[in-house]
């Protein structure tokens, strides 16, 4: 039975870290099944090992509610578009406040997945800016550091007046 984990704060040292890659999957199997139930009861759309206190190099994405959650372990970005749009990210880590972040419109992606699988692939828009976000935690960033000028930061109370 999986659980619901805690959820690391910014100023946690792990999420500064960065992450060691996955060797065996038989050693975070138990931590993916937690992983995904901790994203699905936060209500987010993506989490990372270091959020869980595990500095692995995997994450779990659920770009909507419909969707089935997507294991990417150990992910490599192979190409980026020349495109950037800035959008507005929120974290669990960094609750209640959104930062005005540029990330790539698209990127060619590669990863494992939980069937041990190389899965590689072109993804964009929300996706992509999903994926990013994630990947930038299992190198020790969070989107704030991302950030053009420190005035791209919202509270979440006054970005849902502007949404």
């Amino acid at each position: 039975m999986s659980k619901i984990l805690g959820i690391a704060q910014l100023g946690c040292s792990v999420l500064r870290e960065k992450s060691k890659r996955v060797e065996k999957l038989s050693e975070i199997k138990e931590l993916i099944n937690d992983s995904i139930s901790t994203l699905i009861d936060s209500g987010g759309v993506g989490i990372a090992s270091p959020q869980l206190y595990q500095p692995y190099r995997f994450f779990i994405m659920k770009p909507n509610a419909d969707a089935k959650p997507i294991v990417v372990i150990n992910p490599e970005i192979i190409r980026t578009s020349h495109e950037v749009i800035k959008s507005w990210e929120s974290c669990l880590s960094i609750p209640g406040i959104r930062g005005l972040v540029s990330r790539y419109q698209s990127i060619l992606v590669r990863y494992e997945t939980e069937d041990e699988n190389i899965e590689e692939k072109e993804i964009s828009d929300f996706q992509a800016r999903i994926f990013q976000h994630e990947y930038d935690h299992l190198d020790g960033l969070v989107y704030l550091d991302r950030l053009d000028n420190v005035k791209d930061i919202i509270t979440e109370k006054e970005y849902l007046k502007i949404r």
